[in-house]
């Protein structure tokens, strides 16, 4: 089970961001997994911190044991600000990892995100220290320059739709070739851009990915929180 707590927005670089902290129900003692911002697709085409694979993901990784935070870019749902074609919704996303480590000084940062959301997580990620895995869910490869994942040693974990209409298996395939390890694939059979009709797939390939990862690795204690 997982709780949405009380936090409704952060502090961003052109205002106010919408947002939704969802943190784990924990045994007394048990340390938080990790703390994880996670972006949404692309605003022009719909995308926001509700889209159903962003949700449902979300859940996973709380499931997981890791506090999640998911948050609208600028000009999406009540969020400050204008969409400014990736160079500000990296700023948002840096923002977002900050009110994180604040929340959670002592636990490990993961960047994740949703397709316009892979490319802002992945390459916001890649060039923070703070981060330690990224986390990719039907990257939009052909939008924009992944170069600096290219340079990551970091842990990468991708889920990708087999019929991705957007995002052609293949065209991930020969990308998830050329990335240094470590890295991990899932695809879902069947399963288009959004995953329509198998989110619970494609959340449930997510979880299988990391759990495999962590199995055995030791926890990180949290502080505890006021």
């Amino acid at each position: 089970m997982t709780t949405t707590m009380a936090l409704r927005e952060i502090a961003g670089p052109a205002g106010r961001l919408e947002a939704l902290l969802e943190r784990p129900q924990l045994t007394d003692g048990q340390p938080v997994r990790a703390s994880v911002v996670f972006a949404h697709p692309h605003p022009l085409y719909g995308g926001t911190m509700h889209t159903k694979g962003v949700y449902r993901a979300t859940k996973a990784l709380a499931a997981l044991g890791c506090a999640v935070l998911r948050f609208n870019f600028r000009g999406v749902g009540r969020s400050e600000g204008t969409f400014d074609n990736g160079v500000g919704e990296l700023e948002d996303f840096r923002a977002a990892l900050d009110a994180m480590a604040h929340l959670y000084p002592d636990t490990d940062a993961w960047a994740a995100g949703f397709s316009f959301g892979a490319w802002v997580a992945l390459t916001a990620g890649a060039l923070d220290d703070r981060v330690t895995r990224l986390i990719a869910i039907a990257p939009a490869l052909h939008m924009y320059d992944f170069t600096a994942l290219r340079a990551s040693e970091k842990p990468k974990y991708f889920v990708q739709g087999a019929l991705d209409e957007i995002c052609p298996l293949a065209n991930l395939e020969a990308f998830y070739a050329e990335l240094l390890p470590p890295k991990r694939l899932a695809i879902v059979p069947g399963a288009n851009h959004l995953f329509n009709g198998q989110v619970e797939q494609m959340s449930s390939a997510l979880a299988g990915l990391i759990e495999e990862d962590l199995q055995g690795e030791p926890q990180v204690r949290k502080k505890e929180q006021p």
